[in-house]
């Protein structure tokens, strides 16, 4: 059937081009924002396990990325949903998961496990800033006297006693935050996982492979960002902050490889009747973008980089950059190749993203809206840290060889 032939009132018609066999009801329902969806939470958890590795298992090298990766965590995790808002038709419709929540639904879990572990990073934030949040509070007047007396909930005792036991409820509630983290983005892969008419998805691995490249994912995206930061503000960046970073991510990224690779060979070696076009697919159409840059460009060349000794700042910078597009195409290939099969066996539907925004649905779906989604957690990253400074907590050369030794 060819495109030509498509009614172009039916949603997903607009992108969907398809080729041989394929039945008339198929279209490419889950777009580029089903994309970008589970690379923001991926983010999200990568950033919080990055820092609760400082208050929860002492590593004091990541002491000055913490506040950061912490901060940076929240911005990413308000953008989060937003993808799926986009993409919805109707997505006023989205409170219905709160007001009639159906907890047999993975999504309705996915809302009480989103609500929960906002709760716990805002308070965490709260908690570790809150003798920044006093000390501004009493000396500040006017606009931001009044923001930060208005963000210190009443509570203004910063006696030693108090932030010792500041110190415990943050260090409680990263551990908690941990398990938290890695069941927001789990349940993206195991949505995934269940669904039973896309073979490339129906494996029970995929939360854990999701999981695990959301890890590397946010680790990189730490890094990078965190280089660029220190970069602007003209601040000493302590060589072993960012390789302890990039040894939390190489063991990650060993992880991750090793369970993709699993999976494609679990599926080789039950060779199911899909498995002729699911390897026409995975190995001829999608070759480039699987093999070159989600394989070799994302994981193989950062860990040749990374176990290289003594890693520089730049080669893990190189490294971050590397892993972010390889954790990217792997999204891509995993949502947008999963639905590039049809049901017949016999055909396939390919995606073309919209590129201009000739109509409100082009936009809504299109490159355009990708660009803002993506570049949105940096805004608010920005904004927060006018509030809240997140590239003040710094090592100065001393205390970084000391860092360093311990």
């Amino acid at each position: 059937m060819e495109a030509g032939s498509i009614n172009e009132s039916v949603h997903g018609a607009l992108w969907t081009i398809r080729e041989l066999y394929t039945y008339p009801n198929e279209y490419m329902y889950w777009t580029v924002h089903i994309v970008v969806y589970p690379f923001l939470t991926g983010l999200v958890a990568g950033a919080f396990v990055l820092s609760s590795m400082y208050h929860v298992f002492g590593k004091e090298q990541l002491k000055p990325v913490a506040k950061f990766s912490l901060v940076f965590s929240l911005a990413l995790l308000i953008m989060a949903p937003v993808p799926l808002l986009f993409h919805l038709t109707q997505p006023f419709r989205s409170i219905n998961i709160m007001l009639t929540p159906h907890f047999y639904s993975a999504i309705a879990a996915f809302t009480l496990v989103y609500l929960t572990y906002m709760a716990i990073v805002m308070s965490e934030i709260w908690f570790v800033f809150r003798p920044f949040i006093v000390k501004n509070a009493l000396e500040k007047t006017g606009l931001m006297g009044l923001i930060y007396k208005v963000m210190t909930l009443g509570s203004y005792d910063v006696s030693e006693t108090a932030l010792h036991t500041d110190e415990k409820i943050i260090k409680v509630l990263a551990a908690v935050g941990i398990p938290a983290a890695a069941f927001l983005h789990g349940y993206v892969g195991f949505i995934f996982g269940s669904v039973k008419t896309v073979p490339l998805w129906k494996t029970p691995l995929m939360p854990f492979i999701f999981l695990m490249s959301a890890i590397i994912s946010g680790v990189a995206i730490c890094i990078i960002t965190y280089t660029v930061g220190m970069s602007l503000t003209r601040k000493f960046i302590c060589g072993a902050s960012i390789r302890s970073m990039a040894k939390v991510l190489s063991m990650f990224l060993i992880i991750a490889f090793m369970l993709e690779g699993i999976d494609i060979v679990f599926h080789a070696y039950t060779a199911e009747e899909f498995w002729g076009i699911l390897s026409e697919l995975l190995f001829q159409r999608f070759a480039f973008k699987m093999i070159v840059i989600q394989w070799v460009c994302g994981m193989i060349l950062p860990m040749i980089l990374l176990f290289i000794p003594n890693v520089s700042i730049l080669r893990a910078f190189i490294s971050a950059c590397l892993v972010i597009i390889g954790v990217f195409m792997m999204r891509w290939d995993v949502v947008i190749g999963g639905q590039s099969m049809s049901r017949s066996f016999a055909g396939f539907l390919n995606y073309k993203l919209p590129i201009l925004p000739t109509s409100i649905e082009a936009f809504r779906e299109g490159l355009f809206a990708v660009i803002i989604l993506l570049v949105a957690p940096f805004v608010l990253l920005f904004i927060f840290n006018k509030v809240l400074p997140v590239f003040t907590e710094v090592f100065t050369e001393e205390e970084c060889k000391l860092s360093e030794g311990k």
